[in-house]
C-alpha cells in the first residue's frame, strides 16, 4: 500500500472526493467510528443507526469494488488512524476536505493531504469570490447566478418560464383530509440488524442505508411527488408527515447522493413536460441555491459565526424541545413527535415553528443550535450552524438575513391544521387561551424594538405593534407564558 485514504462518514461516494482516483492495488481506505461520533451528544438513535449502518454498507461496496478496507471503532479519528497506521506502516495519509471546522483542524495538524470537496456544486473558492462582491449575501442574487452559471433552467439566457422564482405560487396550505402518494419503506438486511442492536434501537423503515435504497428515495419522489411538491412545499398538515418532500436530504449530506444527478433527475423530469414549472424551480430553487449557499455561508462566515447571541438571548433550552408532552401547543406537541419519531420534519416546521419560537422566547442560540445538531438525521455542522444563528433565529444580528423570521399564531392557522382543536387561539394575543405565538410574537417585537428600529424591513410591524392598545396587558401575559414554558405547562 502506498498511501491511506481516510473516508469520512459523510462521504460516503466512489466517485467523488479521494476516492474518485482511488487505486485497489495501492490505496488503503479507511473509515473510523469513534466513539465521540457515538456517545460524545445525545444523538437521537435514527440518526446514529442511519450514519453507521450506511457507512458499514459502503464498506461493503468497497470491497467489492476490490479495495482493502479498515474499518475501525476507535475513542476518536486520530487514534483510530493511529491504530491503522501501526499495522500498516506510516502511510501518507489523503482525504477530501472534511464539511466541518473542526475534523479540518483536526486531520490537517495530523499531517492529511486534502483532496478538494466536490460534493458540493460551488467549489468553496467560486463561492469565497461572490460572497467577497457583495454588500449584502441575498441568496436569491447567488441563485440565479447558479442559474446561469450551471445553466439549469435558462432558456435563450432569460429564466425558464419568464420568472426566476415561483414563490408566490408555492404557498398553499394542506388541503382538508389530505392524502398524497405513499412513501417507501425500505426493509432491514443483516447489517442494519447488527448496528441496531450495537445501539439497542429498534429502526423504523423510513430511512434506506445504501446506495441503492437512496437511489430508489430519488425515483419515488420523482415519480410520485415532484409534481405537487411546490404548491405545498410550505405548508404543514397531521394528515400527511412528509406532503410531498423529497426525503433525499440526509443521502445528501451522507454522499449516497450527489446533487448533480438528483438536479439531472429533476430536469430530466422537467423536460418531459409532466412537472409544473413552480414545482421543478422550487425544488431546484433548494438544491442549488439554498443548500450551496448555507455551506458556502458556514466557510465564509469562519468558525467563530457560531458563537453569535446579537440578541442577548438567555433563555434555556425549553422542556418542550426534549419532551412534547410538556406543552399543550398541538403544533409544537406534534412536531417533536415526530423529531422523536423519524429524526426528520421538513424546513417550515423546522424555521416557522421550532426555530420561530426559540427565537421570539429568547432562547439562548448554542443550546437551540446543539439541540437541533443532535435530534435531525440530516444534519451537519455546515448546514445548523448557518440555518440557525443565522436564519432561524436572527443570532448574527442581520448577517445573512436581513429580518428576524418571527411570526405569530395567524402564520401557522393558514399554512397548517395544527390548530384545530388546539387548546389555544391564533386570533388572541391576551387571556388564558391565547396562542402562546400570538402573544410572544409582539412581546418580542417590543422588547427588540430599539435593535429593530433602523431596520426598514421591520417599519410595518413595528408600526404595529406601535397600534396596539392592550400592550400593557399582552406583556403581563408574555411573562406568564413564558413561565409556563419553562415550567413545561404550556
Amino acid at each position: 500500500m502506498r498511501r491511506l485514504i481516510y473516508v469520512p462518514f459523510d462521504q460516503l461516494n466512489l466517485d467523488y472526493g479521494a476516492l474518485k482516483t482511488a487505486d485497489p492495488d495501492h490505496d488503503l481506505i479507511a473509515l473510523v467510528e469513534s466513539n465521540r461520533m457515538t456517545t460524545g451528544r445525545n444523538w437521537h438513535p435514527a440518526r446514529l443507526h442511519f450514519l453507521i449502518s450506511s457507512a458499514r454498507h459502503f464498506v461493503n461496496q468497497l470491497q467489492e469494488a476490490g479495495f482493502t478496507v479498515d474499518y475501525r471503532k476507535a475513542p476518536t479519528v486520530i487514534s483510530g488512524l493511529d491504530s491503522i497506521k501501526s499495522e500498516y506502516g506510516s502511510l501518507p495519509i489523503t482525504c477530501t476536505e472534511p464539511s466541518s471546522y473542526r475534523q479540518t483542524e483536526s486531520l490537517r495538524a495530523y499531517g492529511a493531504n486534502f483532496v478538494a470537496n466536490d460534493f458540493f456544486l460551488t467549489p468553496r473558492p467560486l463561492f469565497e469570490k461572490w460572497a467577497a462582491a457583495q454588500k449584502s449575501y441575498l441568496m436569491e442574487s447567488f441563485y440565479r447566478a447558479q442559474r446561469i452559471r450551471l445553466d439549469i433552467l435558462i432558456t435563450d439566457g432569460l429564466p425558464t418560464g419568464g420568472s426566476w422564482n415561483y414563490d408566490k405560487d408555492n404557498r398553499l396550505p394542506p388541503p382538508k383530509k389530505y392524502v398524497g402518494a405513499p412513501y417507501l419503506e425500505h426493509p432491514q438486511d443483516e447489517i442494519d440488524d447488527q448496528v441496531a442492536e450495537e445501539l439497542g434501537y429498534t429502526p423504523s423503515t423510513t430511512w434506506a442505508t445504501n446506495r441503492d435504497g437512496a437511489l430508489s428515495q430519488l425515483h419515488n419522489f420523482i415519480e410520485n411527488h415532484f409534481g405537487e411538491f411546490g404548491p405545498l412545499e410550505d405548508a404543514m398538515t397531521t394528515d400527511n408527515w412528509a406532503l410531498h418532500h423529497s426525503l433525499l436530504s440526509p443521502y445528501l449530506n451522507n454522499g449516497l447522493l450527489h446533487p448533480k444527478e438528483v438536479v439531472d433527475a429533476a430536469i430530466t423530469a422537467f423536460n418531459t413536460g409532466t412537472i409544473p414549472i413552480e414545482s421543478c424551480e422550487g425544488f431546484i430553487r433548494q438544491l442549488i441555491g439554498w443548500r450551496e449557499y448555507v455551506n458556502g455561508m458556514y466557510w465564509h462566515l469562519g468558525p467563530a459565526y457560531r458563537d453569535n447571541n446579537q440578541l442577548n438571548a438567555t433563555r434555556q433550552l425549553l422542556p418542550l424541545f426534549t419532551d412534547p408532552e410538556k406543552t399543550s401547543m398541538n403544533c409544537i406537541k406534534q412536531t417533536v413527535t415526530d423529531i422523536q419519531s423519524r429524526a426528520w420534519v421538513h424546513h417550515i416546521p423546522r424555521l416557522m415553528l421550532l426555530s420561530n419560537l426559540a427565537l421570539i422566547t429568547g432562547t439562548n442560540p448554542q443550546q437551540f443550535l446543539d439541540w437541533m445538531r443532535e435530534v435531525f438525521i440530516d444534519a451537519a455542522d455546515w448546514v445548523m450552524v448557518p440555518n440557525v444563528i443565522g436564519m432561524g433565529i436572527h443570532a448574527d444580528g442581520g448577517q445573512m438575513m436581513t429580518k428576524p423570521y418571527a411570526a405569530g399564531g395567524a402564520y401557522i392557522s393558514r399554512m397548517s391544521n395544527y390548530c384545530k382543536g388546539c387548546d389555544y387561539n391564533p386570533k388572541l394575543r391576551t387571556g388564558d387561551t391565547a396562542c402562546p405565538f400570538t402573544t410572544l410574537y409582539w412581546d418580542f417585537l417590543d422588547r427588540h424594538q430599539a435593535q429593530f428600529a433602523g431596520n426598514h424591513r421591520m417599519r410595518q410591524q413595528l408600526f404595529g405593534l406601535n397600534r396596539l392598545a392592550d400592550l400593557a396587558e399582552l406583556k403581563v401575559r408574555a411573562q406568564e407564558v413564558l413561565t409556563g414554558l419553562d415550567r413545561g405547562e404550556i
